[in-house]
């Protein structure tokens, strides 16, 4: 048994906020409340921590099988324990894709052995992500996974979107969308406007994203179907999502920290640790994403981890694959952007990397008796600095190397043990 003491808990599922001992029992919370007596057990000083549910990942690339010179299953739930992470959704983008119950087996039998975070595949929409029939979508859900998409590419059209809604429907999973319009995005790589036009890049307009999220949003319509739309990043698919929920439709996004941290003018110096798809956009459309994270229009924060090895960053810009690792950065960039500026409180933080993702996947996410016993306890203000250098992480294509922050993850409790500590 594990005593978690002292600390300040936040739950959301609850409403939960004040100083409370945890008894934690194998893989179960046993019990909650103040001054726990338990004799024999482990016991775990969280004063001055805040205790939440266990946080999960919604959207990451492990990229195993296929390229563990990137990262492996192994070294990237590391990292994901160290950001404070339980739980980590991988995307199907592997070699071979996710398209099958076999990669989904072998991608959760080597989480299994890996020992770390908990790994939630998702499976690939179209055999091959390629957009042209659909993958062994009931197949992989017995297998074990908890979401459908072919992100690193949208779903290839609206036909095939309807079909894949329309077959998840029946199977109770969420259709997760990288929208984007390949025909305006082609050749882009990085937001357009008067940033691109001054450095000489090509760009790739806002419109790309909004535009497949409308297509999404009136598939939702049609289908009744969960379509959840992934790193949004601008205005106008916001405003496309709230209009959506305001017709009570199935349809949720997540914003990852560099979008809410970051804008195109980042971009000015040619680093390609600052290219990523979706690409950073205006400070208005920054600015949007921070509003809709405080009034409940955006689900939940999602790292969109990916990693990618030093040599094939360290080219021109144009010719450098999209993508930022993510995971060990992404709560201390929420305190420092969301927080710590009065844009959000600390419970609404904490919604938004448990309950918020739970929601979607369509489990809860509580600290209360019978619940997992994953928690993540982090500090609001302790003062650290993050070096890519050291991180658990194969890839260090951070745009955060050497980033001094206030507060961050102090460890990582999944089914009732430590499987990180700061």
């Amino acid at each position: 048994m594990l005593l978690v003491k002292n600390g300040r808990v936040l739950d959301p599922a609850s409403g939960t906020d004040v100083v409370l001992d945890i008894l934690l029992d194998s893989d179960r919370i046993a019990q909650v409340a103040p001054a726990i007596n338990a004799p024999g057990a482990e016991v775990l000083d969280a004063s001055g921590l805040i205790v939440a549910p266990g946080f999960i990942d919604l959207h990451c690339h492990l990229r195993e099988p296929g390229e563990e010179y990137k990262e492996t299953i192994e070294t990237g739930t590391r990292a994901a324990a160290r950001g404070g992470f339980t739980a980590v959704c991988c995307m199907p983008n592997t070699k071979p894709v996710n398209d099958n119950a076999s990669v989904t087996r072998s991608i959760i039998e080597r989480a299994s052995a890996a020992g770390s975070v908990r790994v939630w595949p998702v499976g690939a929409a179209s055999l091959g992500s390629k957009g042209e029939a659909l993958a062994e979508i009931a197949a992989m859900k017995s297998a074990g996974i908890v979401a459908v998409s072919d992100d690193g590419r949208p779903i290839a059209s609206a036909k095939l979107l309807r079909q894949v809604m329309d077959y998840c429907q029946s199977l109770g999973l969420p259709v997760i969308d990288h929208c984007e319009d390949a025909s305006l995005s082609a050749g882009g790589v990085m937001r357009e406007g008067p940033t691109s036009v001054r450095m000489g890049l090509r760009g790739i307009p806002a419109c790309a994203e909004s535009i497949a999220v409308a297509r999404g949003v009136q598939i939702a319509a049609l289908t009744g179907g969960r379509f959840h739309v992934a790193h949004l990043s601008c205005r106008e698919s916001l405003d496309q999502v709230r209009a959506a929920k305001a017709k009570g439709l199935r349809v949720t996004c997540e914003v990852t920290p560099h979008h809410f941290t970051l804008t195109d003018e980042h971009v000015t110096g040619y680093d390609t640790r600052f290219k990523m798809n979706p690409p950073l956009a205006s400070r208005e459309d920054r600015d949007a994403l921070i509003a809709g994270l405080a009034d409940g229009s955006v689900d939940c924060i999602a790292t969109d981890h990916a990693p990618h090895d030093a040599a094939s960053k360290d080219v021109e810009f144009d010719k450098a694959p999209f993508g930022i690792t993510g995971f060990e950065t992404v709560l201390a960039l929420a305190l420092g952007k969301l927080v710590h500026t009065n844009r959000i409180g600390l419970m609404r933080m904490v919604e938004l990397f448990t309950i918020g993702p739970a929601r979607i996947l369509g489990i809860t996410r509580s600290v209360a008796p019978g619940e997992l016993a994953d928690l993540t306890l982090f500090s609001a203000d302790h003062e650290w600095t993050f070096r890519a250098a050291d991180s658990a992480s194969k890839s260090r294509n951070t745009p955060f190397d050497n980033a001094a922050f206030s507060g961050g993850p102090m460890a990582t409790i999944i089914a009732g043990k430590i499987v990180w500590r700061r």
